[in-house]
Order: structure tokens, then sequence, then C-alpha cells
């Protein structure tokens, strides 16, 4: 094997495998440690412009699912408005919950957000009598939502726990490019305003 081309998969396997730590080190970043008592799994919804759940919706409602701990007292909580298309990216979500997984367990929609913002704020009443907070997204996209909450509401923000969106080689090829999105964000964050911020 050539040289250049040993470099190149040698390059190539350090790219991935720093995705893998940034997305790793994301999901562990504006959380506590675990505990008991009664949860909420609040699920970010993604641009939706079709009449079923998309691939990425589809993925974050999986990820949500296996985040709910068994034998607590749960609630999963869906969040996102009609920001694409005529259904909201909740109900979507809830259809595929519901229909695809099988999941009869608690369901909540959130339904008038149209931006990370909003959706920690229009979830803030659906998660206030629960013990622990668990966000799920792609992991740079929920530690964002985290920052959110612990400036929307730190005393809740003091219950966020983590979730289960992380998995070693999921998005494995995508998650250096979503990595540099999260560093995107850190960089730009104090040049815009957050309400437009997705």
């Amino acid at each position: 094997m050539r040289r250049r081309t040993r470099c190149t998969i040698a390059g190539l396997g350090l790219v991935l495998l720093w995705g893998e730590w940034a997305s790793w080190q994301a999901t562990r970043r504006g959380v506590g440690p675990a505990r008991g008592g009664s949860e909420a799994v609040l699920v970010l919804g993604y641009r939706n412009a079709g009449a079923r759940a998309n691939a990425m919706n589809r993925w974050r409602v999986r990820a949500g699912v296996r985040s709910i701990d068994a034998g607590a007292e749960s609630r999963l909580v869906l969040c996102g408005g009609a920001c694409a298309g005529p259904h909201s990216e909740a109900a979507l979500m809830a259809r595929y919950a519901r229909e695809q997984l099988g999941y009869r367990g608690t369901l909540v929609l959130e339904e008038q957000s149209r931006s990370t913002w909003e959706n920690i704020a229009y979830a803030l009443p659906l998660v206030r009598e629960v013990d622990r907070i668990k966000i799920v997204s792609i992991p740079q996209h929920a530690e964002q939502a985290r920052r959110y909450l612990a400036r929307q509401d730190p005393g809740l923000a003091a219950r966020l726990v983590p979730a289960a969106e992380y998995r070693f080689g999921e998005w494995l090829p995508l998650k250096p490019v979503l990595a540099l999105y999260g560093l995107r964000k850190d960089a730009t964050g104090g040049r815009h305003r957050l309400e437009n911020q997705r």
C-alpha cells in the first residue's frame, strides 16, 4: 500500500475518532449524575415537510425511547410545531412512536415551537413536576438545548441528567460534520439572537 494511501486512511480514521469523541463529550456537558425519581424525556423535533416522520425525527424518537428508564415514572415529551409542512413535528413523531415502535407510555406533545429556544420555553410547563430531565437530539443540538434551559430556568437545569442519544459507531460518517456544526454554533452564538438559532 502506498504511503499516501496509508496516510489518507489514517487521517480519515482520526477524523472519525475525533467525531466520536466530540459527540461523546457533548452528551456529558450540562448534565448532573444519574439519579432516581420521575423523569421527562424531551425529544426535540427536526424540520419535517412530509406526512410521515423523516429519518432524523425517527432516529430522535428511537433515541428518546431508549433513554427511558425501565420502572421509572416517565413521560415522553415530543417537541416541534409545523415548521416545514402542514403537520407538527411533535404529531409526526408521536405517530411513529405509537405505530412503529409500539410505545404505550405517557406521551405529551408540544406543538407550538419553531426553534430550539422555543422548544425549551414551551416545554418548561410540561417538565416542572419531574425529578429529572433528559434532552434528546443529536449530541451537539441537545447540548445547545441544555444551555438554553439553564438560561431560561436554572432551577430546572439542575435536574438535567444524561440521555441515551450517544452510541459508539452510530451516525459514524456524520459525527465529524455534526461536531463542526456544534463548534460553529458555539463560535457564532454570541453574535446571533438566541431565538433565531435551531
